[in-house]
């Protein structure tokens, strides 16, 4: 994977250390690839799609839960298997972002995308708004997506309640927000993707991707595969400063998380903050303490173990207080993030490198998402 980075960018002058890559044997223990073909005895090549918000650096917690499953599929898939990963900014505009920021996003998560190990030439990495097949594509199934249907999307009650909450007027949160669940089943039908890596937060999304593409392959005759679901076997990543929240690129604390370009003085500075409690000894007990448990599994998975009770066992048994603990993750945090930190950092700069990068991916995407397109508009009657 680094080597194609290197042969395509000579001038970046990359010799990173390669990182150590666990096994991805979970994820196929959880969800076989296979996949419902649009139509008897047709013949689908798989094809994986995942996106990411470029609304900064990623966390820990988008690594842990995504962005190192994205290596893995890269890394273990069979070679015919299309590999698609989109930086989906047109979602970013869902709220307010100001231009020059994200642009610099954009640039910054492209750089992070090729650090941590994906390469544009066995995968399909792009920018959403450069294809718009997508948008033409969400307004095909947004006329087929009832109101009730995105009414009961989680996240979208959550975030008319916290209007509510806040005294702000319900009818003043904007459609894109409301209707950005349609885009998303848009991002994924349009690739004709047969399988989709999400986390426990996006797998209500994902069943309403299913159910727009049934219900068109039942007005219209068969035309999408129904996507299946490879859920990760990383759980949420925690806050640093607040242990019952989701690590956030937008929590309001910095402390609160850490970058995968953080310096390994910032990593150890950022863990020595992270809450604990006032309990003695080192045990596994999300509910009865977030905090430790939090650090137990961060080092357990960036240490390719999966057992957080014989990871605190083993803590404790040696004797470990609370300031030893945090060490330790910090140790693990550092080794395994620090080859992505260098080679983001060189590429980072590499503006033509990664214009280019952005272009190919475009057209790559744009050959795959137009077929598509073509096929729908017949089906309709557009064409």
């Amino acid at each position: 994977m680094q080597r194609a980075l290197l042969s395509s960018c000579p001038r970046a002058g990359i010799r990173p250390r390669r990182p150590r890559l666990p096994a991805y044997r979970q994820l196929h223990a959880l969800t076989p690839l296979r996949h419902s073909a649009p139509s008897a005895g047709a013949t689908i090549s798989q094809t994986i799609f995942s996106g990411i918000q470029p609304t900064g650096i990623p966390h820990l917690g988008n690594y842990l839960g995504a962005l190192r499953k994205w290596i893995f599929l890269q890394r273990d898939s069979p070679p015919d298997t299309n590999l698609i990963f989109c930086l989906v900014d047109l979602h970013a505009l869902t709220l307010p972002q100001a231009p020059a920021q994200l642009l610099q996003w954009k640039r910054e998560s492209l750089a992070t995308l090729l650090a941590i190990g994906l390469d544009p030439g066995r995968c399909t990495v792009f920018e959403q708004s450069r294809v718009p097949a997508h948008t033409e594509l969400m307004w095909l199934l947004s006329c087929g997506a009832s109101m009730g249907m995105l009414n009961r999307m989680t996240q979208w009650k959550s975030k008319s309640g916290e209007a509510v909450k806040e005294a702000t007027s319900v009818p003043a949160l904007k459609l894109g927000l409301f209707s950005y669940p349609v885009l998303q089943a848009a991002d994924i039908l349009v690739h004709s993707a047969t399988h989709v890596p999400v986390g426990e937060d996006q797998v209500q999304h994902l069943e309403l991707t299913r159910t727009l593409a049934a219900s068109f392959n039942h007005h219209y005759g068969p035309t999408f595969p129904i996507p299946q679901t490879i859920l990760s076997p990383a759980k949420r990543i925690m806050s640093l400063r607040h242990p019952t929240t989701k690590m956030s690129k937008s929590a309001p604390d910095p402390k609160s998380r850490i970058l995968l370009t953080d310096s390994p003085s910032t990593i150890q500075s950022k863990l020595a903050s992270a809450v604990t409690d006032s309990i003695g000894g080192i045990t596994y007990s999300p509910a009865e303490r977030p905090g430790v448990s939090n650090l137990i599994e961060i080092y357990a998975h960036m240490s390719d173990r999966s057992d957080f009770d014989a990871v605190a066992a083993e803590f404790q048994d040696a004797g470990m207080n609370m300031k030893g603990l945090k060490e330790k993750v910090g140790e693990a945090v550092v080794v395994g993030l620090e080859p992505v930190r260098r080679v983001y950092e060189r590429v980072v700069g590499e503006s033509g490198y990664l214009d280019e990068i952005a272009r190919k991916g475009a057209e790559k995407a744009k050959e795959s998402a137009e077929g598509t397109l073509e096929r729908v508009k017949r089906a309709v009657g557009l064409l």
